[in-house]
């Protein structure tokens, strides 16, 4: 018996479980495959209010994301970090005064804040114009952060491990009917079948709550998810810098390019309707076009299909609002409660953004009546108490007790695993004593970390979601990681 089953391993679903099993709830959580295994390892990888919400007036939205991108900050140093953003100006484009107004609701209506604030800047060549085709024209730069997306939930789901959830990757919910005030559920591995019992059910299926609602839960399943399609590109790093460039479009999309992994450029995102199956989403080569082409309008060098040396796509459930296009429908969150006199309640959600997903965990926790204070906005995720949160200082004292690291493999590891990272190298004196290196810098010793704290299982799992080694690795790491994890 749990007191609360969870359908859904992405952001949501595990945000929801770390914040009950602190409150004292026994916690089930179920996920068909790998933790952030779809939408949540797709999202432009911002922690940000939203700046182009607020052209929609999603003015509660964009407040609430502001104020939870300084808690995650906080509590999460090491996989969120400021980035600066600059939005130049064009013809025919959003006029100066009417971003400025923008920038300066932006900057004063999420409260306390500790970024810079925005501030109007010149296109420079060796500044904040690098590698744009115009140099010397207007721009406005403003602040937000970045976030390694699928870490954050993996690091929540760990969280709510050790606080005495059971989590269970690879696992999907068969049956589910209401009996005696409980949820009787069927779970499903491919090694075992086992029932279970629930007093709550919470359905975080993202881009399937639909289909769980009205397939395993039973349940009339109203047409309220729109499913959106966002896709985005990789290709070798276009300009020098660590800021990020928001890019205006004659259709008034906008495109971010950011930095990447070091050697590279991320460049997104697409928003197109899909009704297909969400485990089988790739880029078309028209969103390929789109986004080559957004590029190449302000950038000095072309970018072409050709240069992209990698893509993804995910599908975001989002609330249907009943907006004409796919970009106007709303990123913020709706919860829909199924609570018949004296029956178990069942909770489905649907849309929100990864920026709010502790705010809307402690929504949905209430919605089901569950007491206990607020907790998680200052507890930190596991590795995030870094000493006065000083990420440089941390890794200079990483380095000293482990001297044999090269300074790319201690900033890697400092950045993925914060202070755990120590749990991760153990005793080791030298890399040797890591094991061998399975490529790229990967580790015996750290995929066995992986497999055994943070529930990876296959090749996938740790060099896309966990390590972010996927665009560095030599070809053959793959193979001989499939075979170290068997």
């Amino acid at each position: 018996m749990y007191d609360l089953l969870i359908i859904g391993g992405g952001i949501n679903g595990a945000g929801i479980a770390r914040d009950a099993a602190g409150r004292g709830l026994s916690v089930c959580l179920v996920e068909q495959d790998d933790l952030a295994g779809h939408t949540s390892a797709a999202s432009t990888k911002l922690i940000h209010g939203g700046l182009r919400y607020l052209e929609y007036y999603e003015f509660r939205l964009v407040r609430e994301a502001l104020a939870e991108r300084e808690r995650l900050l906080a509590i999460a140093p090491h996989i969120v970090w400021p980035m600066r953003f600059v939005l130049p100006l064009g013809a025919g484009m959003r006029p100066a005064w009417m971003i400025r107004a923008g920038l300066f609701l932006y900057d004063h209506i999420g409260g306390k804040r500790s970024l810079p604030g925005s501030r109007a800047v010149r296109l420079d060549a060796g500044g904040f114009g690098a590698g744009l085709a115009r140099q010397g024209g207007r721009a406005f730069a403003y602040s937000d952060c970045w976030v390694e997306d699928s870490r954050l939930v993996v690091l929540n789901a760990v969280d709510a491990a050790e606080r005495g959830a059971s989590i269970r990757t690879r696992t999907r919910l068969v049956s589910a009917h209401r009996q005696d005030g409980v949820w009787w559920a069927v779970l499903a591995s491919k090694e075992t079948e086992e029932a279970v019992q629930a007093r709550m059910v919470v359905n975080a299926a993202g881009p399937w709550v639909g289909q769980v609602l009205a397939g395993a839960l039973g349940q009339n399943a109203a047409a309220h998810t729109r499913l959106v399609k966002g896709s985005h590109i990789v290709v070798k790093r276009l300009y020098e810098g660590e800021h990020a460039y928001l890019l205006q479009n004659p259709d008034r999309r906008v495109i971010f390019v950011i930095p990447y992994e070091g050697a590279f450029s991320l460049i997104g995102t697409t928003d197109l309707p899909w009704d297909e199956d969400a485990r089988h989403v790739e880029i078309s080569p028209g969103e390929t076009a789109y986004l080559c082409d957004a590029v190449t309008r302000w950038t000095a060098r072309p970018v072409t299909p050709a240069d992209v040396v990698w893509s993804y796509s995910g599908v975001r459930p989002l609330h249907d609002d009943g907006a004409q296009s796919a970009s106007a429908v709303t990123r913020d969150y709706v919860l829909e409660l199924d609570a018949p006199a004296a029956a178990a309640p069942a909770l489905s959600i649907y849309g929100g953004k990864i920026t709010t997903y502790r705010r809307l965990a402690e929504a949905a926790l209430a919605r089901l009546g569950v007491g206990g204070a607020s907790w998680t906005g200052t507890a930190p995720l596991p590795g995030g108490d870094l000493p006065k949160a000083d990420f440089p200082h941390f890794v200079a004292d990483l380095r000293a007790a482990y001297p044999f690291l090269p300074a790319d493999l201690a900033h890697r590891l400092a950045r993925a695993y914060g202070t755990r990272v120590s749990a991760m190298l153990g005793t080791a004196k030298s890399l040797s004593g890591l094991g061998d290196d399975l490529g790229g810098g990967l580790t015996q010793a750290e995929v066995a970390y992986l497999r055994d704290r943070e529930f990876a299982r296959t090749a996938e799992d740790v060099l896309w979601r966990r390590s972010k080694l996927g665009l560095h690795v030599p070809a053959g790491t793959q193979a001989r990681l499939a075979e170290a994890m068997r």
